[in-house]
């Protein structure tokens, strides 16, 4: 059995040990691999010898070379600053990162400040459901700021101005007080620096046409209203030009995920804003974001309306499904292989596909689609449940199909 004799005094100076393999024989027997590791100490290197059992040395490793101690010196001392030089880059960056962070946040701050001071008035052209959420919640933004709100139901505007009601969509949620209902055109958008555009896409063109001469050439124009023209299968982004006669009339649509009920509740919500205007887009973020608000902003504005469009039919064909009582199954065929259908021709359109994985695209099918609130689906179980269209129209206050 082979020992170490003289074993090197360890110092508080030592180093990491350098390896060394040698080959040893001894007497009648096969070679034998040893790893000897040399300790090296600040002063000097001090060999190890092996012995065979009788005390005779078989081999003994010979003192490392100078120039090898001197190697190992260099690459330890550039090691260590190597590693201080490391520690003071990530300093650096997280100082850095920090002062970023901080200075994004305050600019934030200011630029909604901004945009809400600048703000003295808003109008919402339609007393509808989400016209009316939309309008109390911008009108929650700021106590100081006139919002009002167009509608041609005498009865509906008598009843916001005197009982803060919406008599028809909403009468058991008070609306703010800095909401004024109006059925005069020019009194609504005179002075106004957002316009929120909520009336059903059927009847968009005739009424833009019929408002025109009081619409300010730079007033932007937010839709609130999704779904296609029918005959010409016009977007709310080339009927407001049109009907306006005005095609550098500011536009940015707001959809995604929304049901005009949790708005007005103050539940968490996460809408999409998309304008070719970039700034426009920023704007109107500032202007809407709050607590229970959060928007997103994108320049997809094809990707955005066509997904808010066909998800309406998307969500009768399901409602369908749900009234046959086909399962769950086929439900989810259906709602899977309408969601490729529609990412297949918006992109064809010109839209991003990741739009249409988005709030705007997923969010807003989904929400349409398995969720009671959803307008369009109860027509789609109702026709699926036997009852004629005519009967189902007839009984309800707020169905626009292709038409939010």
């Amino acid at each position: 059995m082979a020992s170490l004799l003289e074993p090197p005094p360890f110092s508080p100076s030592s180093t990491l040990p350098v390896a060394h393999h040698r080959s040893c024989t001894l007497q009648n027997s096969k070679p034998i691999n040893y790893f000897l590791p040399i300790f090296r100490t600040s002063n000097y290197a001090t060999s190890l010898r092996l012995c065979a059992a009788d005390g005779e040395i078989v081999d003994s490793v010979p003192e490392p070379s100078p120039l090898l101690s001197l190697t190992a010196d260099i690459s330890a001392q550039e090691y260590n600053v190597s590693l201080e030089r490391s520690k003071d880059r990530r300093k650096v960056v997280g100082l850095a990162w920090e002062k970023l962070v901080r200075w994004s946040r305050n600019w934030q701050s200011m630029a909604k400040s901004d945009v809400l001071e600048r703000t003295n008035k808003v109008v919402v052209l339609g007393g509808g459901s989400f016209g009316t959420a939309m309008a109390a919640h911008v009108a929650d933004r700021k106590s100081q700021l006139e919002v009002k709100i167009l509608v041609r139901d005498h009865e509906i505007c008598e009843s916001i101005n005197t009982n803060h009601r919406n008599c028809k969509y909403f009468p058991g949620h008070k609306l703010p007080e800095n909401i004024i209902a109006t059925t005069d055109v020019k009194d609504a958008l005179l002075g106004a620096d957002f316009c929120f555009h909520a009336v059903p896409v059927q009847f968009s063109a005739l009424f833009l046409e019929s408002i025109s001469d009081y619409v300010d050439p730079g007033l932007p124009f937010i839709s609130l209203s999704k779904g296609l023209e029918l005959n010409t299968y016009k977007m709310m982004s080339q009927i407001i030009p049109r009907s306006l006669r005005n095609p550098r009339q500011p536009y940015v649509v707001l959809s995604g995920p929304s049901f005009a009920l949790e708005l007005m509740n103050k539940l968490p919500t996460a809408m999409v804003v998309a304008s070719k205007d970039k700034k426009m887009a920023n704007a109107v973020q500032q202007l809407l974001a709050s607590r229970t608000l959060r928007i997103s902003t994108s320049s997809d504005v094809t990707g955005v309306e066509i997904a808010g469009a066909l998800k309406n039919v998307l969500a009768i064909a399901a409602g369908i499904v749900e009234g046959l009582n086909l399962g769950n199954n086929s439900m989810a065929a259906l709602v899977a292989q309408g969601c490729s259908e529609i990412r297949w021709l918006a992109t064809k359109m010109g839209a991003k596909s990741t739009t249409l994985t988005g709030l705007s695209g997923t969010g807003d099918i989904m929400l349409t689609c398995f969720v009671n609130l959803s307008r369009n689906r109860t027509v789609g179980v109702r026709l699926g449940s036997g009852e004629k269209l005519d009967d189902i129209l007839s009984s309800m206050n707020q169905l626009y199909i292709l038409g939010g």
